[in-house]
C-alpha cells in the first residue's frame, strides 16, 4: 500500500511513519523541508510536481498545519488557519486531478471542536460544537473556527472517488521526545503536574498505538466517511489524570497551580492556556459502534507503558531506538 502523508515531520506523521513503513507499506511525506528520501517538497498552498505522489497512491493522510504549539496571538491564529484551509484545500486538488485517485482521504482535524463541558461526553452524534459557551476567551471560538473551517475545506472538495474522513483527534500520547506525553512527563518530573485551575477539565487521550490501529482501520472500512473521534473510551479530569502520570513516574506530590499561574507557565513553554483549561471531554461514538478494539481504554494502563519505554530510552542513552 502507498501512503501519502503531508506535513507527516511533527510527531503525529513520526508515529504513523514508524508503524506504516514498519508494516511494509510505502510511505511518502510530503514537507516543506525535505531531509531524506521518501521526503518530497511541497509548499502547503499550491499545486506542484508533489501532486504525482499522490497520483496512484492507496491512501492520503493529512496532518498539515501550524502547530498549536504557541502563544495564541493574532497572528499565529491566522497562520494556524491559512495553513490548515490552505492544505486541505491543495491536497483535494490533487486529488480531483488524479488519474488513479487514492481511495481513501484521511484529514486531521481536532477535538478542540466541541465545546468546553463538564457534563457529558461529546460523540460525533451528540456532541456539541463549541463557540458559543458563556465564561470562556473570546480566541476559544475561533480555535473552533479554525476546526470547523479545516474540516469544511476537505467537505468540499470534489474527490467522488475517494472517501473522506476526518479525525477529530484527541492527544496523541507518545514516548517520543517534544511530544505532548514528553512536555506533561517533563511537568510531573518536576513536581509540577498538580491540578491546574482545580483540575476538573477532562483530558482526551489516546495512546499512539490505538492512533495507528484506529488509522489502519478506518482505511479499511468503506462504509465510514466523515467525523469520527479518534480518542480513547476513558476521559478523566486533569487532575486525576496528572496524579496517574506522577504514580507511573514515581512522584509523590505535584504542586498545584492557579489559573494565573498557569498563564505564566503557559508563557515560559511558549504556549497557550487553551491547552491546560479547556475541558476536552470526547469519547469515540463511532469506533465503538464499529466494533474497533482499544487496546488501550484506561489511562493508568497507557500512562505505565508509556512511562516503561522513556525509562527503557534513557537507560539506553541518546539515540537509542524503540
Amino acid at each position: 500500500m502507498k501512503v501519502v502523508i503531508p506535513g507527516g515531520t511533527g510527531q503525529v506523521g513520526t508515529v504513523l511513519t514508524r508503524a506504516l513503513a514498519g508494516a511494509g507499506h510505502e510511505v511518502v511525506i510530503l514537507t516543506r523541508r525535505p531531509r531524506c528520501e521518501g521526503e518530497v517538497q511541497w509548499d502547503g498552498r499550491t499545486l506542484g510536481p508533489w501532486r504525482a505522489a499522490v497520483d496512484g497512491s492507496d491512501v492520503v493522510i493529512n496532518l498539515a498545519g501550524r502547530s498549536v504549539s504557541c502563544r495564541y496571538t493574532t497572528a499565529n491564529l491566522q497562520e494556524m488557519m491559512d495553513s490548515r484551509v490552505d492544505s486541505a484545500g491543495v491536497v483535494g486538488a490533487a486529488i480531483a486531478g488524479a488519474a488513479r485517485p487514492p481511495r481513501v482521504w484521511l484529514q486531521m482535524s481536532t477535538a478542540t471542536v466541541y465545546a468546553h463541558r463538564f457534563d457529558a461526553p461529546h460523540d460525533e452524534a451528540t456532541g456539541v460544537i463549541g463557540g458559543t459557551e458563556p465564561g470562556v476567551p473570546d480566541y476559544w471560538a475561533y480555535s473552533v473556527e479554525i476546526a470547523k473551517a479545516w474540516e469544511q475545506a476537505q467537505q468540499q472538495a470534489e474527490t467522488p472517488a475517494t472517501r473522506k474522513v476526518a479525525l477529530r483527534s484527541a492527544m496523541v500520547m507518545s514516548p517520543d521526545p517534544g511530544g505532548v506525553f514528553a512536555v506533561l512527563l517533563g511537568l510531573a518530573r518536576l513536581g509540577l503536574g498538580g491540578p491546574v485551575a482545580g483540575g476538573a477539565q477532562y483530558v482526551s487521550w489516546i495512546h499512539e498505538h490505538d492512533f495507528v490501529r484506529a488509522v489502519e482501520f478506518l482505511i479499511d472500512q468503506e462504509n465510514i466517511a466523515g467525523p469520527v473521534n479518534l480518542a480513547a473510551p476513558h476521559p478523566l479530569p486533569q487532575r486525576a489524570f496528572m496524579r496517574t502520570l506522577r504514580s507511573a513516574w514515581g512522584v509523590p506530590v505535584g504542586l498545584p497551580a492557579t489559573k494565573w499561574m498557569a498563564e505564566v507557565g503557559a508563557f515560559a513553554l511558549r504556549t497557550d492556556t487553551e491547552l491546560l483549561l479547556k475541558s476536552r471531554r470526547v469519547v469515540p461514538g463511532r469506533l465503538d459502534q464499529a466494533s474497533f478494539n482499544f487496546q488501550y481504554t484506561q489511562w493508568p494502563q497507557a500512562a505505565d507503558e508509556l512511562v516503561r519505554r522513556v525509562r527503557t530510552r534513557v537507560r539506553r542513552g541518546p539515540g537509542a531506538r524503540r
